[in-house]
């Protein structure tokens, strides 16, 4: 019966901090149409996720996507499969690979910097500094930063699907000998506008989730720097469940129809 009990109470508690969660997202969006409009944060949040972002998202593209070619090579060759290279490689980065790569680099990233960050002005008691100066924090702290993340992380998808497509065409015209203007032409002929609309798509849900559960945590962090570290380890924990969740759910929507 104790393990019952146990069981429920987890339960009934995660059902909770989901609900916690919907109600403090649906408060960002809110807060997202009506001003006050804090212009420089949005800028400094922009800067910190998209262009800050961009070495990380590049390395793990290119070589996610030279690794990938070697792979598709290599299996493919059993059964004689192998021109298949330059489409099982353009289409596994742009509808899966690419957008769950940036997304997980941003929730390693950004979601733990925003998370101890927030955190940090709790414990110091910054933001109840700005509620004293009748700043709201929903607006000058989340609302930036999660709109800077829905924006911007669709662009560095984007980046990350062509920087993950050279890295295939690299390691396949360099070292497996593919013909440089085949590979390319089978590779845009075999990309449909669906797989860029899904990642491009894929790219904001998770850069709303990354950004909103680093927000989320920080606000929601306990006291003293073990309740920082704790709110920035479940706060990439919590981003990185939903990136995966979310991918499913979108995957299912895009492609089982």
């Amino acid at each position: 019966m104790k393990a019952i009990a146990l069981l429920g109470r987890t339960v009934l508690g995660l059902l909770a901090a989901i609900g916690r969660i919907a109600l403090y997202g649906i408060d960002a969006i809110s807060h997202m149409v009506r001003p006050p409009f804090y212009g420089r944060e949005f800028a400094s949040a922009l800067l910190n996720i998209g262009w800050l972002s961009l070495p990380v998202v590049g390395l793990t593209a290119v070589f996610t996507g030279g690794a990938l070619a070697l792979q598709i090579y290599a299996g493919g060759s059993r059964f004689n499969a192998e021109a298949v290279v330059p489409q099982i490689v353009a289409v596994g980065m742009v509808r899966e690979l690419g957008p769950v790569l940036v997304g997980l680099m941003i929730a390693a990233r950004v979601t733990s910097s925003i998370a101890a960050e927030i955190a940090t002005m709790k414990v110091t008691e910054q933001i109840d500094a700005l509620v004293t100066l009748s700043t709201h924090p929903m607006k000058y702290l989340t609302v930036p930063r999660v709109l800077a993340a829905t924006l911007v992380v669709p662009l560095l998808v984007g980046v990350g699907d062509i920087i993950g497509i050279f890295g295939g065409y690299a390691v396949a015209t360099g070292t497996l000998g593919f013909n440089p203007a085949a590979y390319i032409r089978n590779t845009v002929n075999f990309l449909e506008p669906l797989d860029v609309i899904s990642s491009l798509t894929k790219g904001a849900v998770f850069g709303f989730a990354a950004a909103l559960m680093g927000c989320f945590h920080g606000m929601n962090s306990g006291r003293g720097a073990m309740g920082v570290g704790r709110a920035t380890k479940t706060a990439v924990e919590g981003a990185a469940i939903l990136i995966l969740a979310a991918n499913f759910v979108l995957t299912g929507v895009f492609f089982s129809l």
